[in-house]
């Protein structure tokens, strides 16, 4: 399943803007939505788009992500998802989410970039020679 598509510009938070140095202030940054194509659910919170911020550590609740949707924004201190896939990797995404584990969803745009790498510099991608791919 493809990568969510959803952009948004987050303005940095009027807190921090007493806090930063002269003629320094903090820009605006955009986020993508890290969850799959398909995560729309049956709740008003369940159309919000996710894009994690950092992570203070690995302690339950310590991931900050950025969740937003047409009318609102705002920042949540999530639990890792507890899922682990074949491989015993864990998902990379919140518990609870609605879409697919981060195992099966796939960024096009990273995926198109490491092929024309995969390309020009195959001994740097062994995992995708004879057609394999990068997922």
């Amino acid at each position: 399943m493809n990568q969510c598509t959803a952009v948004a510009l987050l303005k940095p938070p009027d807190f921090l803007l007493p806090l930063s140095a002269p003629g320094r202030r903090p820009e605006p940054g955009h986020v993508l939505c890290e969850l799959g194509e398909d995560h729309a659910g049956d709740h008003e919170t369940d159309h919000d788009h996710a894009a994690l911020l950092w992570d203070e550590g690995g302690r339950p609740g310590s991931a900050v992500w950025v969740r937003w949707s047409a009318e609102r924004t705002r920042l949540d201190s999530l639990p890792w998802c507890p899922a682990r896939d074949a491989r015993k990797e864990a998902c990379e995404l919140f518990a609870g989410h609605r879409s697919e584990h981060s195992w099966g969803v796939t960024d096009p745009t990273d995926e198109a970039i490491t092929r024309v790498l995969a390309a020009q510099h195959p001994h740097l991608f062994p995992e995708c020679r004879d057609g394999g791919g990068t997922t």
